[in-house]
């Protein structure tokens, strides 16, 4: 075994358990849960991407009134008459406070695709969006993030704990878990929820969640679809308040 593989390897390792220590770690909830009243408008944060596409759908299809703000409404491509769309840039704290008024929940799908160099847009537009849930009384916040950080450090599989996190994503990840400290040092009711490999394949409805999915071997997948429906389910659920289960066939 060469000397740079096994220095890569050893980076790979490192770079797992520091994602492990620098995400958010499960426990019990030392805020008592705030009594829930109904949930009948829901605002969408990362609505253009493809589990934020699913969020939007699926809540209209449960009778949500939902808004969405996007830098690019046209790419939406929804049309439906309890949606509302509003122009704005999740990084502009002052848009992130006006849309967050009057809403009874924010979900999140936020992401990106600058791969390449440090990033702070996952973190800092979720600072923007708590700040503004909790000047607004707004309570429930449900937050979608991957496994592979945190307490799910590794259980994306080797591919991904030896590949494509430390080669493509490293930056990616490490804001991941900013975003995910941002969410757990808030009082918020909080859900954060970690998906494995993301699919364009259509909703099994039938999947592992909880706090131990995943595998350290063999890479997991779910559909944007079925994350869509797990996160929804989470605007009537306490089961998962304050904790980040993970989410995947």
């Amino acid at each position: 075994m060469s000397i740079a593989f096994t220095l890569f390897l050893a980076y790979a390792l490192g770079l797992s358990v520091a994602l492990g220590r620098a995400g958010h770690r499960s426990r019990a909830p030392q805020v008592p849960v705030a009594a829930r009243g109904p949930i009948s408008r829901v605002l969408i944060i990362g609505a253009t991407g493809g589990t934020g596409r699913e969020l939007v759908r699926q809540a209209l299809e449960r009778g949500y009134a939902v808004t969405v703000l996007a830098r690019s409404p046209a790419k939406l491509r929804i049309e439906h008459p309890q949606l509302t769309v509003r122009r704005g840039d999740v990084l502009d704290d002052t848009a992130v406070d006006a849309v967050v008024r009057g809403h009874d929940a924010v979900l999140s799908a936020l992401g990106h695709r600058r791969y390449v160099g440090p990033t702070r847009i996952l973190s800092n537009g979720t600072r923007h969006i708590v700040r503004a849930m909790q000047a607004h009384g707004v309570r429930r916040f449900i937050c979608e993030t991957s496994l592979g950080i945190g307490d799910s450090a590794g259980r994306m599989g080797l591919y991904y704990t030896f590949f494509v996190i430390p080669v493509v994503l490293p930056f990616y990840f490490w804001d991941k878990t900013r975003q995910e400290r941002v969410i757990a040092s808030s009082d918020l009711d909080w859900v954060i929820v970690r998906p494995g490999v993301l699919t364009d394949s259509a909703a099994r409805g039938r999947y592992h969640h909880g706090h131990r999915v995943g595998s350290y071997v063999t890479t997991v997948h779910i559909s944007r679809a079925d994350v869509a429906a797990f996160m929804l389910e989470q605007l009537t659920s306490d089961t998962y308040v304050r904790t980040a289960p993970g989410v995947s066939w």
